[in-house]
Parts: structure tokens; C-alpha cells; sequence
């Protein structure tokens, strides 16, 4: 690891990860035996450079991109996407691209299918379209009264996600809408559980719930479905909804965007916490597994491994993937993961049920095994060229952790079903790397780490001289190892988040989410949270 940034990280105060210190350091040592001069590389493999040229901080308020690249706004809340009536919903966060011939084996990157995640309503906004002059203290109280109906509509209606199918039409990227792949999971939809914690106590005996919450990041199956995550598990005092449950919130989502009959499910065998995304890989031996972090302070890092095999010739085969397993947590100190595992785990016996109690409770069973505590895990992915692991720590106050990094692992034997681990910083936020509070990872084929950040900056707070939120792409190897550029500067007061690339790298998708412009009109330029299509140059 590079000394200058051990020196900013250690400097960050992140006392969880310093003190398993036993991983800085190990992938670099081991860089060189990797073939090609590749893998866990640290600065002497393949010369990944920027195909951009990098643009600087700003405050401007739009998407301001690096030149020779433009932009068009797909879809914006309030967008009608099919004949039913239903909008595209709101706080736009994951996009996963679909090739619309993908279940052909197909790569078509000009039409296609789109899931994007909306993360939470903005009730604010909906109250000044209604002409509603309360504080909102006072309307929450009422909505969990069940008063102010077609507010709590809007709420409902504005969160869990949407599939829409676009198109490339004379260089711009545009919904087509009343299609009939289009359609919306929101916070009313049936959505059925599935795993250990289906029907038990600790889901109130429930076997199928009400909508999806919180719906941040996520992924993409190896079976071409969308995978949503719930990023909260208090949901019930946050929003002010009547019959709230909040064990029904807080777990894994899928979704088929092409088949709107097969059944939205919730998988409680992937553990329930405030889950950020879901990277999927396959082990040695077949088997699918899922890399999750815990967005909050001094929580965990977890993979799942499935009992059953990965079933690449058969899609259907494949549905039935996430309802068993192993839930395992992170031990950075003894680089290793620790089972939940109810069955064979004495500790957890004490404190615990059964395993469906176990999985409910993730967060307390993970500490009582283990676990180490870190720095808002959010994003992880899994590199294309070596499948060494990346996760985005965004932050944590509490341990004057203001900017976060990025931790690179290596899975033992280069087997991500492996029960050991190294790690080490892979960059860390802060003036040095000028990268702050690192959120939504993306990976292009040649291994370029893109990242998007989220902190909110003000002309007199710690953050000022970052400006608005950012897009970054950080070569993983060469002589740039470890080096953020900037592409993207989002408008102010926003978020840029969910970057995906279409498969020939030719367009990038991104939404702005939560711009501080609002506008109670559709249609106006960065007025409410949207989805964009960049194109112009090379990504990659």
C-alpha cells in the first residue's frame, strides 16, 4: 500500500480498521505473481489511463461533464410510463441496464430494459403540490391516522422501483413508453418472502408483505434479474404509515424486469440490515455468491454462499438460488468470515430462536459472532480481471471518519467461497486523493473503478471545498493505480448515483436524485430526480 495514503487513512481516525491492521499491505505484496502483472496489482500492471480529460470541482448547477460528452434526461419523476397510469417513481438511485435480447445471450446497447431504484419519497414536495401548509411533523402524525390520503398515495407510489424499456433514437436515449415491459413495484405491490424467515414469529407469520422501502443500490443475477436492496429496518417511525411493520423492510429484493408474472420476492436467507447493494460471483465450485454492505455507522460487511449450484444453461433453474445458503459476516482482525449459523454456533443459540430469528436480527447476531464494525459499508463490487473485492466505507463521524475510503479484498485462493481473506486500502478519501465520501461503485471491462460520491456540501462546512458530488473513474493497475479523475459534477444539492455502462461502453447511465432545484412541473430540466444517458467519448 502506498505510504502517502496509509498516512491519510490512518490520519482519518478509523480506529475499526487500523486496529486490523494485520491485511494492509498484503495484496500488493502479492502482486507480482499474479498472472499478466495483473490482479491485486498496485501499480505495475497494464497501463489502465483515463480515456477523459478530467474536469474540477464546481458548484454549477447541472450535470457538468468532461468535454466532448453530452447528456439527455431519460425519465424524471412524475413521468407516466404505461397505459395503467403509473410514473416513474421518485429519489432515483440504481440502474441496471438489460440488453433486450439478454435472455437470447444478446449484447444490444442501443434498446433495452432499465430497473431503477427509488429510494424514498419527498413528501415535502408532494405537500406543495397539494397546496398542504402543515409542518410536516403535524401531516406525519395524520398519514399514520390515515388522514391526508392522497399525500400517503404519493408516498407509496413514489418509492421501490421501476422497469421501463429505452431506446437509442437518433442519438438520444428515450423511454418508450406504454410498452408492455413497463411497469412499477412500489409500496403497495405483494411482495412474497422467501427463506428461513418466511411465515416465522420474527416476520409477525407473514409469507407476503406490503411494497418495497429504501430501495438504494443493488445488482444484477447471473439469470438476468434485478436484485433491490432495502436500506433501512425503521421504516415505521421514519414515514408515519398506518400498519407498519418494520421486519417486513429491510432484505433483499427481485425482481424479473422481463416477466412481469413471476412473483416479486423478498429473500431473508441474504439476512435483513440496511442493505446498500448486492454484487454477485460464483464460487470454485459453482455456487452463486452475494457480497452485501450495511450502510450505517459501526455496522458489517457479509457475503452469502447458496446451496445449490449455479445452473448456467438453465435460466428457471436458477430462481430458487437465494432461498438457501449461508450468511457469513466479515472479521477483519482475523481476516475471515464467521457463519450465521444458527444450527452450529453455540453463541447464537443463547441469544436467538431459531435461524429465522437469527436472519431478522443480522445486525445483533453478526456483533455477537464477530463482526467487525465499519465505516458505512456501502457499495461492494467484484473486479472483472482478478475478482478481488471493493468496498465503498463512505464515512463515520463518530470515529472522525469524514471521507471514507475504498478497501480492496482478496478472497483466499482467488475462491470466493473461501471462508479466509486479505485486504488492504485501495484509495482513501480526502484532499490527497481528492475523492471524498465515496458511495456507488462500477466497473468497466478493463477494470477502471467508476465511483460516485454522497455528502452534502455547503459554502461554510467541512465539505466546501469539495463542491457538488462527483463521478470519478480510478484506474485499478498501471501507472495510475489508485488515482481518482474526475468526469461528472452533478447539480447542487444531488446525488449522482447507480452508474452502469451499456455493454459497448458507449453510453453510461447515471440518475441525479434529490437535486436542490425542485420544480413541481415534469419535464424541466434537473427539477426533480431523473435518469440520464451519457455519451460522446470513451468510458473505458
Amino acid at each position: 500500500m502506498d505510504r502517502r495514503l496509509f498516512l491519510t487513512y490512518v490520519g482519518s481516525g478509523t480506529a475499526a480498521l487500523v486496529a486490523a491492521s494485520t491485511g494492509l499491505g498484503a495484496l500488493s505484496n502479492t502482486a507480482d505473481a499474479k498472472k499478466h502483472g495483473k490482479g491485486h496489482g498496485n501499480g505495475g500492471g497494464k497501463p489502465l489511463t483515463t480515456p477523459f480529460k478530467p474536469i474540477d470541482r464546481t458548484w454549477e448547477n447541472d450535470l457538468v461533464l468532461s468535454k466532448g460528452y453530452k447528456y439527455n434526461i431519460v425519465a424524471s419523476y412524475g413521468d407516466k410510463i404505461n397505459s395503467k397510469g403509473e410514473i416513474f417513481g421518485d429519489a432515483a438511485d440504481l440502474t441496471v441496464y438489460f440488453p433486450i435480447d439478454s435472455l437470447e445471450g444478446g449484447s444490444d446497447s442501443e434498446e433495452g430494459l432499465i430497473w431503477v431504484n427509488h429510494e424514498f419519497p419527498e413528501p415535502g414536495n408532494y405537500m406543495e403540490i397539494l397546496g398542504i401548509n402543515e409542518s410536516y411533523d403535524s401531516v406525519k402524525e395524520k398519514l399514520s391516522q390515515s388522514k391526508y390520503p392522497q399525500l400517503l398515495e404519493m408516498e407509496k407510489v413514489a418509492v421501490g422501483g421501476s422497469v421501463i424499456r429505452v431506446k437509442k433514437e437518433n442519438g438520444e436515449w428515450k423511454l418508450v413508453q406504454d410498452d408492455t415491459y413497463n411497469r412499477r413495484v412500489d409500496g403497495k405491490t405483494p411482495i412474497q418472502l422467501t427463506g428461513p424467515a418466511r411465515g416465522s414469529k420474527s416476520v409477525k407469520g407473514a409469507t407476503t408483505v406490503e411494497g418495497s422501502l429504501g430501495n438504494c443500490s443493488g445488482g444484477r443475477t447471473l439469470w438476468d434479474t434485478a436484485l433491490s436492496c432495502e436500506e433501512n429496518t425503521e421504516y415505521g417511525a421514519d414515514y408515519g404509515w398506518p400498519n407498519f411493520t418494520d421486519e417486513h423492510y429491510g432484505w433483499v429484493v427481485e425482481v424479473d424486469p422481463f416477466d412481469a408474472s413471476k412473483p416479486v420476492r423478498k429473500h431473508t436467507a441474504l439476512g435483513r440490515f440496511a442493505h446498500e447493494n448486492a454484487a454477485m460471483g460464483l464460487t470454485k465450485d459453482g455456487k452463486v455468491v452475494v457480497y452485501m454492505g450495511d450502510d450505517s455507522r459501526d455496522e458489517c460487511f457479509y457475503k452469502f454462499v447458496s446451496e445449490k449450484k449455479f445452473n448456467k444453461n438453465n435460466r428457471d433453474a436458477n430462481f430458487d438460488l437465494l432461498e438457501k445458503g449461508t450468511l457469513y459476516v466479515a472479521n477483519l482482525g482475523k481476516q475471515e468470515w464467521i457463519a450465521l449459523d444458527y444450527a452450529t454456533n453455540s453463541e447464537l443459540q443463547k441469544e436467538f430462536d431459531d435461524q429465522a430469528d437469527v436472519l431478522t436480527n443480522a445486525r445483533k447476531a453478526a456483533k455477537i459472532v464477530g463482526g467487525t464494525r465499519l465505516d458505512r459499508p456501502e457499495d461492494v463490487e467484484i473486479h472483472p480481471e482478478d475478482g478481488s473485492v471493493f468496498l465503498s466505507l463512505t464515512n463515520n463521524s463518530d470515529h472522525g471518519n469524514f471521507h471514507g475510503q475504498i478497501i480492496r479484498f482478496a478472497p483466499e485462493h482467488d475462491d470466493h467461497g473461501s471462508d479466509s481473506f486479505t485486504f488492504e486500502v485501495f484509495v482513501a478519501g480526502g484532499q490527497q486523493s481528492g475523492i471524498t465520501c465515496p458511495d456507488n461503485l462500477h466497473f468497466d471491462s478493463k477494470g477502471n473503478l467508476w465511483v460516485v460520491e454522497d455528502f452534502a456540501a455547503t459554502e461554510d462546512n467541512m465539505y466546501a471545498a469539495y463542491k457538488n458530488c462527483g463521478v470519478f473513474m480510478i484506474p485499478t493497475d498501471g501507472k495510475e493505480y489508485g488515482i481518482p479523475h474526475q468526469f461528472a459534477s452533478g447539480p447542487q444539492g444531488s446525488e449522482v448515483t447507480g452508474p452502469w455502462l451499456t455493454p459497448d461502453e458507449k453510453t453510461l447511465f447515471l440518475d441525479v436524485q434529490h437535486p436542490a432545484t425542485w420544480n413541481r412541473y415534469p419535464g424541466q430540466k434537473f427539477g426533480r430526480s431523473c435518469l440520464v444517458a451519457i455519451q460522446g467519448g470513451r468510458f473505458k
